[in-house]
């Protein structure tokens, strides 16, 4: 057999991603060679030269095989990054993108503009991305993270663990605030995050195939327009969120007037904004509680 040095291998991985149309193909290249070697993605340009054992390239022709057929490299390494910190990832939990690191930048940013210990939830947690990035920017702050996925939660367990903050994030298994014991648990929150599943029927049967055959559809599908989890939230949150607190909603691109009047509608709520991301797209609603609401 040849022998396959780490240049070679970029190259030849590069190569077959392009051609079977996988996004981003030399950076998926980088993180399967990288997770493969154990390596850090800047040593393989420091390494070009160094010879890659039959094993190893036998582990990453299996990786790339799949990558080809469109399984998100995410899962394939187990692992994604996301406001700057390493993340364990599964199967059981969405892939957090870039575009929700607008919210975690806007909850950080109210927290800072306010005094005293801030009580936080952060809903449909997912493999606890949020949460842990709020923690880790926000040291004055305590986090109840839930979701209705046990095995997702499992996943952030462990980030909760990796990043030193079982301390200050509890995570709790139930729909939305079911899980939450008020009084027992804190009886109201500073702020209220969430970014939820909110992609209609019609969307979802749009999706592509690393998204549709490989992310949990309880993850992602949120009833025949989408809303579903919205609805829910606004018939909820005057019981959990206090006077002057803020809730912050990850939205589609197309959600943000029909979100803006659902929250409009419950009547708690002053200064509702919209705000789009880095696309020019609606990506977060942000809303206040009145002052004279209990």
């Amino acid at each position: 057999m040849k022998t396959q040095t780490i240049q070679n291998l970029l190259n030849q991985t590069t190569q077959y991603l392009t051609d079977k149309g996988v996004d981003s193909p030399r950076l998926s290249a980088e993180l399967l060679l990288s997770f493969v070697l154990q390596m850090q993605r800047i040593e393989l340009y420091t390494h070009f030269d160094k010879t890659v054992t039959k094993e190893q390239v036998d582990k990453l022709q299996e990786l790339v095989h799949r990558a080809g057929e469109n399984e998100p490299i995410a899962y394939l390494t187990g692992r994604t990054e996301f406001y700057s910190l390493e993340l364990e990832i599964s199967p059981a939990c969405l892939i957090p993108r870039p575009e929700t690191e607008l919210l975690v930048e806007r909850a950080i940013e109210f927290l800072h503009t306010r005094k005293g210990t801030q009580f936080v939830c952060d809903l449909c947690t997912g493999c606890g991305c949020i949460a842990i990035a709020i923690a880790k920017n926000f040291a004055n702050c305590e986090i109840i993270a839930t979701d209705i996925s046990a095995a997702a939660l499992e996943v952030a367990a462990k980030n909760v663990d990796k990043n030193n903050l079982r301390d200050r994030i509890k995570l709790l298994c139930g729909d939305l605030f079911d899980a939450i014991i008020p009084q027992l648990d804190v009886e109201q929150f500073d702020l209220i995050v969430c970014n939820p599943p909110y992609i209609s029927a019609a969307e979802f049967e749009k999706l592509g195939k690393n998204v549709k055959d490989y992310e949990p559809r309880l993850a992602l599908y949120a009833g025949v327009d989408g809303l579903d989890i919205y609805r829910k939230i606004a018939q909820q949150i005057d019981d959990f969120l206090k006077t002057g607190g803020v809730l912050m909603l990850e939205i589609g691109y197309a959600q943000g007037q029909t979100v803006k009047e659902l929250l409009e509608n419950t009547g708690i709520f002053d200064g509702i904004k919209i705000e789009k991301d880095f696309h020019d797209n609606d990506r977060i609603v942000i809303a206040r509680k009145k002052a004279n609401r209990k």
